[in-house]
């Protein structure tokens, strides 16, 4: 019997890879705006990121957010994002 496939993404702030379904995925969304995906089914370009507040505030400090989405992201929606995070 086959294994089935586990897809592994790379979270931006720390670098490691683990299963998909274990990071949270952000979105830049075609209109611009950045966002959280819980379903991981939105359409845009997305980055994955662990559910941890250290990782987001690295990937945050080291622009590697930004640079993931390719896009510049405001310091009030960074600010929403991490207390949504925190819930």
């Amino acid at each position: 019997m086959k294994k089935k496939h586990i897809p592994t993404r790379t979270c931006v702030g720390c670098r490691t890879a683990k299963a998909k379904k274990d990071l949270i995925r952000i979105v830049r969304i075609p209109d611009g705006s950045v966002q959280f995906d819980p379903s991981g089914k939105i359409s845009g370009r997305g980055a994955y990121i662990c559910s941890s507040k250290a990782c987001f505030t690295k990937a945050v400090q080291a622009k590697q957010l930004q640079r993931a989405l390719n896009t510049n992201i405001a310091p009030e929606v960074l600010e929403v994002l991490e207390q949504q995070l925190d819930d």
